[in-house]
């Protein structure tokens, strides 16, 4: 009698309702590119067989090969028993509908400047008149391809201090045809780079604080610690970034960095700094603007 009343799991949508369930029982921790358990479940399954993310009703009578079957049974009790975030189970993550190969040498692809890149939504006049743009602690190189993406006339330079990530980057920048616009170095922020000058900067640096790490998640543990940890108040690049930034921008450049939770520390740190911050409906007061002009 048990065996006739166990839930079949021959179709994709049986395998994803056993998913979400689990998920929603389990103390799993989201932010990896999705926020519950029925979109993680949905990412999941339809990644694992590349399948069209975006939408999972057209598929939810497929049937799975056996080995499918067992390959997505597999991934939902690591995603459990592990805490591995999905990317990292898929190797894969997407920012705005632009696939990025994702593994454990470097931070999953999120930012909420890749919205903005994206989007469209950042506070420059033409985008065609950025032709240089730098990119600190590059990682998996996601916001230099959507830089790249954005600023159809720039070239790219990409820096990061993990050779690690640099190898995860450069085949994510071959996969998107990019590596004649965008060049990787390994180095600590500018160092690399001289007396070069960008019309603009952007970064996402590690700016989780000491409290923040020794509460993270178990699937944020998974990542790389270099990508996340800041020192004691989480700013610890983002000064560097902010003192040497203006000798590496044009006359017109601006600087784009996201911090997380550090806006008050910033202005006490930078009373007299004109920060502008670019809010979006998934974020606020998480990433700052500034041109040259005030940082000089």
């Amino acid at each position: 009698m048990a065996a006739r009343n166990k839930p079949s799991l021959d179709t994709l949508g049986d395998i994803f309702r056993l998913a979400v369930r689990r998920f929603r029982a389990a103390p799993l921790a989201y932010g990896h590119g999705t926020t519950n358990a029925r979109d993680e479940a949905a990412f999941l399954v339809l990644e694992a067989l590349r399948l069209p993310i975006d939408r999972l009703e057209p598929y939810l009578e497929l049937k799975p090969t056996p080995d499918e079957r067992s390959r997505l049974l597999g991934l939902i009790d690591a995603r459990v028993s592990l805490r591995l975030p999905a990317p990292y189970l898929v190797g894969a993550a997407y920012m705005h509908g632009v696939r990025f190969h994702a593994d454990r040498r470097a931070l999953i692809p999120r930012s909420f400047i890749g919205d903005m890149l994206a989007g469209g939504t950042l506070p420059i006049g033409d985008f065609r008149r950025v032709r240089r743009v730098l990119d600190l602690c590059t990682g998996s190189g996601c916001l230099a391809i959507l830089a790249a993406l954005a600023f159809p006339h720039a070239r790219i330079d990409a820096v990061d201090l993990s050779a690690g990530a640099l190898t995860l980057a450069k085949r994510n920048v071959a996969t998107h045809r990019l590596g004649e616009r965008i060049a990787l170095h390994r180095g600590d922020l500018f160092r690399p780079f001289s007396n070069r000058r960008y019309d603009l900067i952007i970064s996402n640096p590690p700016y989780v604080d000491a409290g923040g790490m020794a509460k993270l998640p178990p699937e944020y543990r998974h990542e790389p610690r270099l990508a996340l940890a800041a020192g004691q108040d989480g700013l610890e690049l983002v000064r560097r970034i902010l003192a040497e930034a203006p000798r590496h921008l044009t006359k017109a450049g601006s600087l784009v960095c996201e911090i997380g939770r550090g806006q008050k520390l910033l202005y006490a740190a930078y009373p007299h700094l004109p920060f502008v911050w670019l809010d979006s409906e998934q974020s606020k007061g998480e990433v700052f603007w500034i041109a040259r002009s005030d940082l000089a």
